[in-house]
């Protein structure tokens, strides 16, 4: 079987939860089919990986647009394949179009949708609407959807009524126990300016509306002041969210913040999940949240918004703690202030109870290993792939 698997995202170019799945997944397919994997930007050495710039023509074109030439360019390299099998929005269209060209079934994973993230209008301008017609039409004619999530399978059947719901299937990210695994050296952490001797909490994602940074820097004021704060925080959606971040950032007036704005190796990321007293998610929205696995995964306790995905992962409780969300229309919560305040009374509480959040780390790690496999994950997308094939 050749599977031809589409993202943008793909080492060493990843920005989100998405290029993590696609990393690991073709991975583990490897050992299963041949499967080659199509990305953006710039030329990758690993055998069976192709990447794509954006066509001449369009260097000044809409976002939105350069993606559907890149799109194009991915589709037309796909002819002979038993199955092409696109990750988010940015790939859909490029699916879609080997689907329509060649005749092959389309798996479609879904990591997040357009109509649950309406701030992307902020960053796209009009191309939201074309990046929303390009997710919407792929996966009304794909073959069959992957939910990373049972709460991302409710909201592509209430997002998109018109795709039949067997059509809908729940295979959750997964996580690599070995490779996120506890660190005991701090060398990465005085390389930082984290110091060692102190408790700290730590955010590791990109900076956009969705991933709520903003709500935990409001959040932070309230924060036990002998905690430090660790921001593994960059690419910015925008110049306006980057200054209102940096805003916030020096409003702390506190010591021991310390604001990492380059994309990290693992392996550093990996040090600093294990020695925080508590990692935190503050996500307004998350189909699953792969960076709360890794945290598990490296015994570290997770404060956690209760939204998508996440209460499939973060056992309440368990392995960490969840803050409760209502929203409105804009995807933001309906009371932003409650929101930071429960944000900050579930880590205090954790970092008052440093005994309670190691247990809970170590809680978490059972957790990530022995239900989030990457490789019972690839087993059951090889079965997809086969229902589809028949």
């Amino acid at each position: 079987m050749r599977v031809e698997v589409l993202s943008r995202e793909y080492p060493p170019e990843v920005y989100g939860g998405a290029g993590v799945h696609v990393e690991y997944l073709a991975r583990e397919l490897r050992r299963m089919a041949d499967v080659r994997v199509r990305c953006f930007g710039g030329h990758r050495d690993e055998t069976g990986v192709s990447a794509y710039r954006v066509p001449g023509g369009l260097e000044t074109a809409n976002p939105a647009l350069q993606v559907l030439g890149v799109d194009l360019e991915m589709a037309a390299a796909c002819e002979g394949a038993s199955v092409v099998h696109s990750h988010t929005w940015y790939a859909n269209f490029a699916g879609h179009m080997a689907k329509l060209l060649y005749g092959m079934p389309h798996v479609v994973t879904t990591h997040s949708l357009e109509p649950l993230r309406p701030w992307k209008a902020e960053q796209l301008g009009g191309g939201y609407s074309v990046s929303s017609w390009a997710e919407r039409t792929a996966l009304a004619s794909a073959d069959a959807v992957i939910a990373v999530s049972e709460g991302m399978r409710r909201d592509v059947l209430a997002a998109y009524p018109e795709i039949p719901a067997e059509r809908v299937s729940v295979i959750h990210n997964g996580i690599d126990t070995a490779e996120y695994a506890p660190d005991p050296s701090v060398d990465v952490l005085r390389k930082h300016g984290v110091d060692p001797g102190r408790p700290y909490v730590i955010f590791v994602g990109r900076i956009t509306r969705q991933k709520g940074l903003t709500h935990l820097l409001r959040a932070a004021r309230a924060f036990d002041p002998r905690a430090q704060l660790v921001l593994c925080a960059g690419a910015p959606d925008t110049p306006e969210i980057a200054v209102e971040v940096a805003a916030l950032v020096d409003g702390l007036a506190r010591e021991g913040v310390v604001w990492i704005s380059e994309m990290l190796p693992k392996a550093e990321v990996i040090q600093l999940l294990t020695h925080a007293a508590v990692f935190v998610c503050p996500s307004v929205y998350e189909p699953m949240g792969i960076v709360n696995l890794e945290a598990m995964a490296c015994e570290t306790a997770v404060v956690a918004t209760a939204t998508g995905g996440i209460p499939e992962v973060v056992a309440d409780g368990d392995t960490g703690l969840l803050v409760p969300i209502t929203q409105g229309a804009d995807g933001e919560p309906d009371k932003p202030e409650r929101f930071a305040a429960d944000l900050a009374e579930r880590v205090n509480e954790l970092l008052a109870a440093p005994d309670r959040a190691a247990a809970l780390g170590r809680a978490g790690r059972v957790r990530a290993v022995e239900h989030f496999s990457w490789e019972r994950i690839a087993h059951r997308t090889m079965e997809l792939y086969a229902s589809v094939l028949r």
